[in-house]
């Protein structure tokens, strides 16, 4: 860990690594929390898990959760766990739009993550296409974009989670949604993504992957996952380089 900012200390793809991956890049494809913002910064994941456990003991419902899943952290894996028992119910389709509240909520107070603005705006001024692939509410990324003034730089390409929860990553079905949309070749599109889950899908459709480690538990799930170490980037900071570089020597 760096003791200036705390995140992992990674050297990665040098330099004009980065430039020639970037260089070969149309269409790239970002993860919403993380690579681009911590949507929970300000509103804890894990108060949202408590919130969605306390919303099915109101209704009675709390018994449909083993012991372990009562005090998950996770308020995604709550809802991915009881859709994978209980597909389509009207109990689940609720309990996804509770949970969609919550987000909206914790997008007011998220961070944007360093160096991911000015990576979104200039990989768009040299000519690239961006969508967002993500696990969170298409509402909920819609919401931040535009506070941050980013909305014409992915609209309408942020592809969300919807009531086929199945669907959500590591499933490839938000990538393939993307690339199709945007006539999207696998070979010249890069994901960046923070988690095994984003690696996986990426695998499926043959994109090329960059990992954003903010932490050194993030780093080890990725390579236990098998991301090479040279594909994880402990800042974007070297990415904006290359972006910025290509923009200059086109």
């Amino acid at each position: 860990m760096t003791p200036e900012t705390g995140r992992p200390h990674l050297v990665a793809r040098d330099a004009e690594e980065l430039r020639e991956l970037v260089a070969g890049t149309r269409h790239v494809l970002f993860d919403f929390d993380g690579p681009i913002c911590r949507l929970f910064a300000r509103y804890p994941a894990v108060n949202i898990a408590r919130a969605q456990v306390q919303w099915l003991v109101d209704r009675g419902r709390d018994s449909l959760l083993t012991e372990e899943e009562r005090f998950s952290p996770d308020p995604h894996g709550v809802l991915s766990t009881l859709a994978a028992r209980h597909p389509g119910t009207d109990l689940i389709i609720e309990l996804e739009e509770h949970l969609t509240q919550h987000e909206l909520r914790a997008a007011r107070g998220a961070w944007p993550t360093e160096y991911a603005d000015p990576l979104i705006h200039t990989w768009v001024a040299v000519g690239a296409r961006l969508a967002i692939v993500t696990n969170n509410s298409a509402r909920t990324v819609a919401k931040y974009l535009e506070d941050r003034g980013l909305h014409s730089c992915f609209a309408p390409h942020v592809y969300g989670r919807t009531q086929q929860l199945h669907l959500l990553k590591p499933h490839p079905a938000t990538l393939k949604s993307a690339l199709l949309a945007m006539g999207a070749a696998s070979e010249f599109s890069l994901m960046i993504g923070d988690s095994d889950s984003d690696y996986t899908a990426a695998r499926a459709v043959g994109v090329r992957f960059l990992g954003y480690a903010s932490s050194a538990k993030a780093v080890r799930k990725m390579r236990h996952a098998g991301v090479p170490e040279r594909d994880i980037l402990g800042s974007l900071e070297p990415l904006l380089d290359a972006v910025r570089a290509v923009k200059q020597h086109p």
